[in-house]
């Protein structure tokens, strides 16, 4: 039995029935009993079937008057009824929130890294026990099917992604392992988190008694407090100071009042959307689809050159190589109402992109529409004058300048 963080995580391993995907047919699961066994050539994969479902924090939260929505594969809290107070929350103090709709699968086995180091595009190999990264997942032909943040535990991998995600890439998992050591278990129900994020951030931790080392972006670090054993990842930096909770479902009511007790704001996902949308941070299944190669996603983090093959490295070295990129993500700052994703980018009478993503994002007392989108390289001019529908626009380097 791995141990995730403490003792207190030692019963994360199912004892029941498990969802299996027919290598024959993959449409069809059936039940069978958890056995434990290794995946061997031929045999199928294992893995929990994942439906909408309730975060653990979701009736507490709505009782204590969030706002619920639909994010990521879960069912969680939009807001509190004060995004803008949210958003200034995670900007300027810190603002704390529901990661229930993040899933996390387990890579055990002796060929455990050198594997997923050939699967994902950053650099698993070189990870230091304790410390993450991301990475993306691609196709033969360099289309990206993915992201995950990968974790070194010591004794085994954590790989957390989006619900929304989770059964994908265990599909795509499984279709690589052949005669490698490797076993991946969806560990979603047995482990959850709580996110807070801001400048105050760490500030908080402290004052609920969480004492912790100087992390780097991505370390992680395991305790017990109040006889719970808990995890705390520190964010990879993209938007600012940030931490990751992890602790068994059971665990989340009194980790979350601790934190709201130490100075915590509550906020909902229509806050961290705008966060991630002024940080110029990329979402799998809004700005990163399969229409996409790694380059165009401006995901430089995500990509490392010299750690030898990995699927889809042919095409991203050829793009590097070449320097043929085409289009990239890029923001817009809109005079007017948001655009629908999908909105064109018109340079005069020429479509030069499209939008993806778009909010009237309150900031400081004004409101103003920011928008993420993709335009074709020779327009990426931050300044450079465009038309997005009706509206005038212009283009904004990433993360926007506010």
């Amino acid at each position: 039995m791995i141990q995730l963080a403490s003792a207190k995580f030692a019963d994360w391993e199912d004892s029941d029935a498990r969802i299996r995907l027919s290598t024959l047919s993959p449409t069809a699961p059936e039940i069978v009993p958890q056995t434990g066994t290794k995946r061997q050539h031929g045999c199928p994969f294992i893995i929990d079937c994942l439906r909408m479902r309730k975060t653990a924090l979701q009736d507490k939260l709505l009782a204590a008057g969030g706002r619920s929505g639909e994010f990521c594969g879960a069912e969680t809290i939009a807001s509190f009824g004060d995004p803008a107070a949210e958003v200034s929350a995670l900007r300027q103090d810190s603002g704390l929130f529901d990661l229930g709709w993040r899933g996390m699968l387990i890579l055990t086995g002796d060929d455990r890294v050198r594997w997923l180091n050939g699967m994902v595009t950053n650099n698993i190999r070189d990870l230091t026990a304790g410390h993450g990264n991301y990475s993306l997942l691609l196709n033969a032909q360099g289309r990206i099917q993915g992201d995950i943040v990968a974790y070194n535990r010591g004794e085994y991998i954590l790989v957390t992604t989006d619900l929304s995600q989770i059964e994908k890439i265990a599909a795509i998992f499984d279709k690589y392992i052949i005669m490698d050591d490797v076993e991946v278990t969806n560990v979603s129900d047995k482990l959850t988190a709580i996110g807070i994020a801001g400048p105050r951030s760490g500030e908080v931790l402290a004052n609920a008694g969480f004492t912790l080392q100087e992390l780097q972006p991505g370390e992680v670090t395991d305790f017990e407090w109040k006889d719970i054993g808990l995890s705390v990842a520190k964010g990879l930096g993209e938007w600012g100071e940030s931490y990751e909770i992890w602790f068994h479902p059971d665990n989340a009511a009194p980790v979350w009042d601790a934190l709201v007790g130490a100075g915590a704001i509550p906020v909902g996902f229509k806050a961290l959307e705008w966060l991630r949308m002024l940080h110029g941070i990329p979402r799998y299944g809004v700005e990163i689809t399969e229409r996409y190669l790694p380059q165009e996603t401006g995901q430089d983090r995500a990509l490392h050159f010299t750690k030898g093959c990995y699927v889809g490295q042919e095409i991203v070295e050829r793009i590097r190589s070449r320097a043929q990129l085409h289009r990239t993500l890029t923001g817009f700052e809109i005079e007017g109402a948001p655009p629908v994703a999908g909105e064109a980018v018109l340079s005069g009478d020429k479509k030069v992109g499209e939008i993806s993503s778009a909010a009237l994002i309150p900031l400081d007392g004004t409101a103003k529409t920011f928008a993420l989108g993709y335009i074709r390289v020779e327009a990426n001019t931050p300044g450079n004058q465009v038309r997005v529908g009706e509206s005038e626009a212009k283009v904004a380097s990433l993360p926007f300048q506010i």
